[in-house]
């Protein structure tokens, strides 16, 4: 107990120097280390080691590390028991427990540790503080992602708190998703801050701002920001919030992070990486020779020193402390890296100065890839719809949540469905213009759709839907896009 104590207390000393100490050492090296350590300490991962004949002393080089086999959550989580996934075999090393959002499956469990919490709350110090100024400018962060067991609301809650107990001017409410809860305290406690952040999954954020426009909350007086978790979302998106919510500097107002239940926060945006993301938005045939495909992924920086990526087969996977740690763990998340120095000189070739900023590295995530469809051999993604629902004669009638589907008729016909729900208080938008601005934004942004899908079966059935739909959009959990 008093050498836990011990470790704790020189990792939260660490962390509230300020400026905080920095972290130093070789990527590589460090995940190596990691590696020795975990395989000593963790029962399960030695045994999952003996089953694929691996011996830890031979794993030297960072050529031996990258040939390690790859833990996954059907070939380990599952398999092992959760306590000897911990240190020690003990599950009593950690503070407190969170469980995953199960969109891919039953949800999992994932023990964690207050020192755990730090490397966390260095993604959301470089947001808040880089991003939104709240080293200057007293804010308030509202919490508005789902409380109790889900990981996100919990652990942005106290990622907060270690800030402010560091010194900077923040304030942390947790009203969680209930809008009404939410737009109390906005109402009550904005008026005493410079910013308000709004901190939530993307259409969740979307539907309080609408709900707070139409009651009347004046958000620009607010001073509001907005941090985004969960899913990729369009620069459109961004431009459309900006307008509704008083924000001006579409460079810094809006931070997404790159988070998982499995390891917290990955990586963050910073202002460099949404002018990157920004200019490339206007350019799919740039983005397709950057990232591989011309959809926009979610564009962040992160620490290789704390969160060692690397690929496979074109998804990610990554190397990091915790609970429960994990040895090149296969997140199975679409995406790749992208060193600080090419992606600069990628832009740069290309016309485009991005400026100064972070010298961290890149990686670009497109999402899980099965939150797709297929549809006559086509991938439709959901973010390919987002940007279709944003078009401004349609965005002010509805949430901007949907569902994809492909169904097939009495004749074994198949069809492309979207179910969209509807804005509350708004008039139901007409559905052949929603299908119009789908089938648009799909032959513009998806040239398997546009290449493989005959003609006749471009035009996709829409739905509409109430908003909170019990069947379609549940309130309270995190909404999947497809079925």
């Amino acid at each position: 107990m008093h050498e836990r104590a011990a470790r704790t207390l020189e990792r939260l000393a660490e962390f509230y120097s300020a400026p905080a100490a920095p972290l130093g050492g070789d990527p590589a090296a460090r995940a190596l280390e990691l590696f020795h350590e975990v395989a000593g300490s963790v029962p399960a991962y030695a045994a999952f080691l003996a089953e694929h004949g691996v011996d830890p002393a031979a794993v030297r080089t960072p050529e031996d590390f990258a040939a390690l086999p790859m833990v996954a959550k059907e070939s380990y989580l599952r398999k092992f028991p959760l306590a000897e996934r911990c240190r020690g075999g003990r599950l009593d090393g950690n503070d407190t427990v969170a469980v995953s959002s199960g969109s891919s499956g039953r949800p999992t469990v994932w023990p964690r540790s207050v020192v755990d919490e730090l490397a966390v709350a260095r993604r959301f110090e470089d947001a808040l503080v880089n991003g939104f100024g709240a080293d200057e400018h007293p804010t308030l962060v509202v919490v508005c992602f789902a409380l109790g067991s889900w990981v996100g609301g919990m652990y942005t809650a106290a990622a907060c708190r270690h800030l402010a107990a560091k010194g900077y001017p923040i304030t942390v409410a947790t009203p969680g998703n209930s809008v009404d809860e939410i737009l109390r305290m906005v109402t009550e406690l904005s008026s005493q801050y410079e910013r308000t952040v709004l901190a939530g999954y993307p259409p969740f954020v979307k539907n309080v701002v609408d709900e707070g426009v139409r009651r009347g909350v004046d958000w620009p007086a607010s001073g509001v920001r907005m941090l985004l978790a969960g899913e990729v979302f369009s620069e459109e998106w961004r431009e459309l919030m900006g307008r509704r919510a008083g924000m001006l500097d579409a460079d810094a107002d809006t931070v997404s992070l790159y988070g998982t239940a499995d390891a917290g926060v990955l990586g963050n945006e910073t202002p460099l990486s949404v002018r990157v993301r920004r200019f490339l938005a206007s350019r799919p045939e740039l983005a397709r020779e950057l990232f591989g495909d011309s959809r926009l992924p979610t564009l962040v920086q992160y620490d290789p020193l704390i969160r060692y990526f690397e690929t496979h087969d074109g998804t990610l996977l990554f190397t990091g402390d915790g609970g429960v740690p994990l040895v090149r763990y296969h997140i199975a998340d679409e995406g790749g890296l992208l060193s600080h120095a090419d992606v600069l000189a990628f832009c740069q070739e290309h016309g485009f100065d991005p400026g100064d900023g972070d010298e961290r590295p890149f990686v670009y995530v497109f999402g899980r890839s099965l939150f797709t469809v297929s549809y006559f051999g086509a991938n439709i993604y959901p973010e390919n719809v987002t940007v279709a629902l944003e078009h401004p004669d349609i965005a002010d009638d509805v949430t901007g949540k949907f569902v994809m589907q492909v169904r097939s008729d009495a004749d074994e016909e198949r069809r492309f469905a979207v179910v969209v729900e509807r804005a509350p208080d708004r008039p139901a938008p007409e559905k052949v213009l929603v299908s119009a601005a789908i089938r648009a934004a799909l032959l513009r942004l998806n040239s398997e759709f546009a290449n493989y899908v005959p003609p006749q079966y471009q035009t996709p059935v829409v739905e509409l839907r109430e908003p909170g739909d019990p069947e379609w959009f549940p309130v309270g959990v995190k909404h999947r896009y497809s079925r």
